[in-house]
């Protein structure tokens, strides 16, 4: 395991960023997703400080080719999660950093951002799990006159099994089981849930 002032290079390095952050939270939560879990990983909470945030954008960003690098004019991530990470990916790479929203409902750029025409996009979000979000962001990027040519992450919690369309460099994999609707276990229903992430029903 890697000190906490190492680039975490692990699923073990990353996992004890978020424990000793107190990010990674027990319970049950409903997921942006609408899965339910027993787990969270509170990203905005592990990158409170602005050294960790560093250190773990720095370990994104050295999971990604090369090739793959040298083709990135811009980054994009989407409110609210990928801010921080965005931003921190952005400076590693020395390269601007935007956001999308959504306060009708679909990812667009506000406040004044822009892409160039055919711009070439790396998308960074906190954590994937199903894949939705990315993929609506991706798509806005699209008619935004952006291309995304690959996608970064702190976290995959599909363990490698969603499908973006572009290719795809988390940070780490966790697996942690989430559940739909009517097939939450008996033990995780009988815990009081939560839904801490940014997205509204």
């Amino acid at each position: 395991m890697t000190s906490p002032t190492s680039i975490p290079k692990t699923v073990d390095d990353v996992l004890a960023e978020f424990r000793d952050s107190g990010a990674l939270l027990e319970g049950h939560f409903k997921l942006s997703s609408g899965k339910h879990s027993g787990h969270y990983l509170q990203c905005a909470r592990v990158l409170m400080s602005p050294a960790r945030a560093n250190r773990l954008a720095q370990g994104v960003v050295n999971g990604i080719p090369d090739e793959i690098l040298s083709r990135v004019d811009v980054v994009v991530s989407p409110a609210m999660g990928g801010i921080i990470i965005g931003q921190e990916v952005a400076r590693v790479l020395n390269k601007d950093a935007m956001f999308l929203e959504r306060p009708d409902g679909v990812f667009h750029l506000r406040r004044g951002f822009a892409l160039e025409p055919g711009a070439k996009v790396l998308m960074v979000e906190d954590v994937v799990t199903t894949g939705l979000s990315s993929r609506e962001a991706i798509a806005a990027v699209a008619k935004e006159g952006g291309e995304v040519i690959a996608e970064c992450s702190l976290i995959d919690r599909s363990m490698g099994t969603v499908d973006l369309g572009v290719p795809f460099f988390p940070l780490a994999a966790f697996d942690f089981p989430t559940y739909d609707e009517d097939n939450i276990p008996p033990e995780l229903a009988a815990v009081a849930v939560t839904k801490p992430g940014s997205r509204k029903e």
